[in-house]
C-alpha cells in the first residue's frame, strides 16, 4: 500500500515542494532522517530556517554508529 503524500503550504496558503528543501548536515547525522513519523516535523523545521546562516533543531539526536 502507498504511503498518502502530504501537502505543504507557507503561511501565507502557497504550497511549496517538500523535495526542494535543502537538508543540513546536521540532519543527515540525525537519528530521526530515517524515521518517517519525524519526515513531517523534520521538512517543517528546515523549511522554516532556509535561509538562515544557523541550522538549529530542537529533536536533534545523533545517529548511533
Amino acid at each position: 500500500m502507498e504511503e498518502p503524500k502530504f501537502q505543504f503550504f507557507n503561511d501565507d496558503g502557497t504550497e511549496f515542494n517538500p523535495d526542494l528543501v535543502r537538508k543540513p548536515s546536521l540532519c543527515i547525522s540525525c537519528k530521526h532522517d530515517e524515521d518517517p513519523s519525524q519526515e513531517v516535523l523534520c521538512i517543517l523545521n528546515r523549511h522554516d530556517q532556509q535561509g538562515e546562516d544557523n541550522f538549529q533543531c530542537g529533536a536533534y539526536e545523533p545517529k548511533v554508529v
